[in-house]
């Protein structure tokens, strides 16, 4: 896009007009590094900044959105409040590759360090070999962007030295490795840090450690959603918790990752990734180690679940990457809501289509649901009477498909506890902790978390014994067990095994996983 340019002068300018510019019958050309940003995967986009002589226009081509457009005047505004000339001549920048959609603020920086490399203000060596990103304000101060992290990231593995960046995007960007950081707050201290003249002083870092969890030692009684608890966090699978209101779904919920094995330094990188992108999420939590906890609101909308909009953003399931995704009053979401939680749980990743293109974001996480058992929520109660007749029960359980419930593994029924709930000692979340780390560990060392076996891993790692063959054949034909929820059950009777230490999976292992297939059993009403 093209867009004459009305030229300001302060009383610099007028000085430097006054005097002849050199090479002014000639063209100058500069070509710096930046990063393009497309949901979570990046690519280097070659900021080409040419300058010629004509009537003073700034044009912008290569794909750029609107926030791209305006740079011009960012820039412009920015390099005269910094001391420096803006070329008074036709201007054209150039993002290559042309034929991807270049989003974002963070070409506002790499635009008008190219416009002082082509200027002669810079030379061509102080940007070989640099990444650069940044938003540029209008008295040159560098605003924080979004993505610094993924697209640190880029740059480590595009074989770059350096990374020009704002001082604000320090945490993200110092997580990195492999690649020099020069943390710049305004447009002069970038300046001086690319020509050498400033020595990069890296801000000290605020990363907390990981804050103290909620205890499990804190939920009294619900021995059985203790177990499944347990059995979620060890193998990454998903949990649905049915019970009255007070029972301590919500409160289980919140503990599960207090005993989840500690994140890898692969998994902080990937979660803290996505929040950067998101904008909305500090991605300081999953960098010191503190695994997602997303618990959106049950008026959420499909896009709010899995992502979308314009620009699309990363929804609530890839936010919780790597971590937990808790829905309460499950049937209270949207039927569209729901059925839209398919693809990512199977698939553990979304795919975004639009013309221009496709966009993928990661959504490995554990779904932890939880849901009354009747709209008032006592059906079942002992001391407090349903008042809801049975169809409207039946509609109620009826809003969760049988396909969505075919990928949840481990249903587990709250009963109310009793005055003695507080004599049952229950066992801290350390303790859990450590039983969990020893069965991911053993997870780990065959390959993959059990939460991600394929078919084919199933029947290399997870053989039966033909005792186990023939109580898998028996529960099959009287449950009705769809194909998914047979092969669901060896994976959670495999995480049943690690957790017992077992080298293979026993029929007592196939029956306590069994167990939790409730909602499977006729009668339940979810199908």
């Amino acid at each position: 896009m093209t867009c004459p340019i009305e030229p300001t002068f302060t009383h610099s300018d007028a000085l430097s007009h006054a005097e002849p510019e050199h090479k002014s019958s000639a063209t100058q050309s500069a070509s710096v590094a930046s990063v393009a940003l497309l949901g979570v995967s990046t690519f280097t986009v070659e900021v080409e900044v040419d300058l010629s002589p004509g009537m003073m226009t700034f044009s912008t081509v290569g794909l750029p959105a609107g926030a791209v457009v305006e740079a011009r005047t960012r820039v412009k505004s920015a390099l005269q409040n910094s001391g420096h000339r803006f070329p008074q001549k036709r201007v054209v920048v150039n993002l290559a590759p042309a034929h991807l959609r270049k989003i974002g603020t963070a070409y506002d920086l790499p635009i008008a360090v190219g416009l002082l490399v082509a200027q002669g203000a810079l030379p061509t060596s102080a940007v070989e070999g640099t990444l650069i990103i940044g938003e540029l304000a209008l008295d040159g101060r560098i605003r924080p962007i979004r993505g610094a992290l993924p697209m640190a990231l880029h740059g480590r593995r595009a074989g770059f030295r350096r990374i020009l960046a704002p001082r604000e995007n320090a945490e993200e960007i110092a997580a990195v490795g492999g690649l020099d950081y020069l943390p710049a707050g305004t447009l002069t201290e970038a300046i001086g840090l690319l020509d050498g003249s400033l020595s990069p002083e890296l801000p000290r870092s605020s990363v907390r450690s990981v804050a103290s969890l909620p205890d499990l030692a804190d939920v009294r009684g619900q021995r059985q959603a203790r177990r499944a608890l347990e059995i979620a966090a060890a193998g990454g699978h998903n949990l649905l918790l049915i019970g009255p209101p007070g029972v301590g779904k919500t409160m289980l919920a919140r503990r599960l990752s207090s005993i989840s094995a500690p994140m890898t330094e692969l998994e902080r990188l990937e979660a803290a990734a996505v929040a950067s992108v998101s904008g909305h999420t500090s991605p300081e939590s999953a960098l010191a180690g503190i695994r997602p906890f997303r618990a959106p609101h049950h008026s959420a909308s499909h896009v709010a679940l899995v992502g979308g909009g314009s620009p699309p953003r990363p929804g609530e399931v890839s936010l919780a990457h790597h971590g937990v995704l808790f829905l309460d009053e499950l049937p209270e979401f949207s039927r569209r809501a729901l059925e839209a939680l398919r693809q990512p749980l199977e698939d553990r990743e979304v795919v975004i289509s639009r013309a221009t293109g496709a966009l993928r974001w990661p959504a490995s996480f554990a779904l932890m649901a939880a849901m009354n058992p009747c709209p008032c929520g006592y059906l079942g109660h002992p001391r407090r009477a349903c008042e809801d007749p049975p169809h409207r029960v039946q509609a109620y359980r009826a809003k969760i498909s049988g396909p969505l419930l075919d990928r949840i593994d481990l249903h587990v029924a709250m009963d109310s506890p009793d005055a003695r709930l507080d004599d049952e000692p229950s066992t801290p979340s350390a303790v859990v902790a450590d039983r969990v780390a020893e069965a991911v560990a053993r997870q780990r060392h065959r390959g993959s978390r059990n939460n991600a076996l394929t078919v084919a891993d199933l029947h290399r790692l997870c053989p039966l014994d033909d005792e186990g063959r023939r109580f898998m054949a028996n529960a099959f034909s009287a449950l009705g067990l769809s194909p998914r929820a047979h092969d669901r059950v060896i994976r959670l009777a495999r995480t049943v095994a690690d957790l017992a230490g077992a080298p293979e999976i026993k029929p007592i292992h196939l029956a306590e996983a069994m167990q939790y297939r409730q909602l499977d059993r006729s009668g339940s009403g979810i199908r």
